[in-house]
């Protein structure tokens, strides 16, 4: 099998074309994600991820997806339930820790149980950023609440319910999107606040959860550690902050390259990335001229990138032996209490 390159792409459709399947053949992207325009039928996104891993001769190949809950809920009903978003679970939280961390650790197993019967093996959880009053919607209500050391609780129970479930977390958004005032798909977040009130907050929960196998950057200036570059391209945040402050080791992927707070074409947004130490560019539009962009600029994995590449790989264990109805009746239950 040959080598993979440092990038996640996404496809067009329901079903990927045979310009799709030959450029797939010939980049060898590590993995796939899949947005709502890829969801149609339960049948149809099990042939597709089964496809995708097929067009680069991985039966094992990662497939990634966005399936927080709420309005970030790439699988809808009918196929699944509609499923709360953050901010409901931390509102469970603040009534009673414990039922708030069940709540948290059972929606990520039920998770779980939706998307590994159609062979999805990545779910893009827990958020971990801590908005303030007045901050962009872009987070809002899909964090847990205010409380960076709840956050902390509630993500690593987040996590956790995705592992028993045999899959595996993307932490988001390092090293915090809370403070962001405007939303980075559109314009560039700049913050402007002291490295120490950044630690006391917006780091705390990546630093708590610093030993998971994968993360995604945030597309935001920090003005002071790096007040040219957003994190996704920043040298000195990914070097001092991620690797350094919060001591994460794992596999660091950007968010979506073709997010408007970048600068420049995809290609040079896609230069930055890997120039940053960042191990994988993240694609998700199915746009083929963008994903040849992509593909032209990014690396072989190798070096540091394939030692954390192969400890993803290695992470994902067994489902556990839960009784997936009587998990979603006590989940379902849980809501229904006022």
């Amino acid at each position: 099998m040959s080598e993979s390159k440092a990038f996640i792409s996404g496809c067009k459709g329901l079903t990927i074309t045979p310009d799709e399947k030959a450029f797939f053949a010939d980049e060898r992207p590590w993995g796939f994600i899949l947005f709502g325009r890829n969801i149609g039928e339960a049948s149809q996104i099990a042939d597709l991820t089964a496809s995708l891993r097929d067009s680069i001769g991985n039966p094992d190949a990662p497939v990634l997806i966005d399936q927080e809950g709420g309005r970030v809920q790439r699988i809808r009903p009918p196929l699944v339930q509609q499923y709360p978003n953050g901010a409901a679970i931390g509102e469970i939280y603040r009534r009673d820790r414990e039922q708030g961390l069940r709540a948290a650790w059972l929606m990520s197993r039920l998770h779980a149980f939706d998307l590994m019967r159609l062979g999805i093996t990545i779910d893009c959880l827990p958020v971990l950023d801590v908005p303030i009053e007045g901050s962009s919607e872009v987070i809002g209500n899909r964090a847990y609440g205010y409380d960076p050391h709840a956050v902390a609780e509630i993500g690593a129970a987040a996590a956790a319910g995705l592992k028993a479930g045999g899959m595996l977390p993307v932490m988001k958004h390092m090293p915090g999107h809370g403070r962001a005032f405007v939303d980075s798909h559109h314009k560039l977040p700049v913050v402007d606040v002291p490295f120490e009130e950044l630690a006391k907050s917006d780091f705390l929960p990546f630093v708590a959860m610093k030993d998971e196998l994968m993360g995604m950057s945030a597309h935001i200036v920090f003005t002071a550690i790096d007040p040219h570059n957003p994190a996704t391209t920043s040298a000195k945040v990914v070097r001092d902050v991620i690797r350094g402050h919060i001591g994460f080791d794992g596999l660091l992927m950007s968010d979506d390259v073709s997010m408007n707070a970048l600068a420049g074409n995809i290609e040079e947004r896609a230069r930055g990335i890997i120039a940053a130490g960042l191990d994988l560019v993240l694609h998700c539009h199915g746009i083929m001229d963008e994903m040849d962009q992509v593909a032209r600029v990014v690396p072989v994995i190798a070096g540091d990138r394939l030692r954390r590449v192969q400890a993803v790989e290695a992470g994902f264990a067994r489902p556990d032996a839960s009784d997936e109805t009587a998990l979603r009746d006590e989940f379902n239950g849980m809501l229904t209490i006022a």
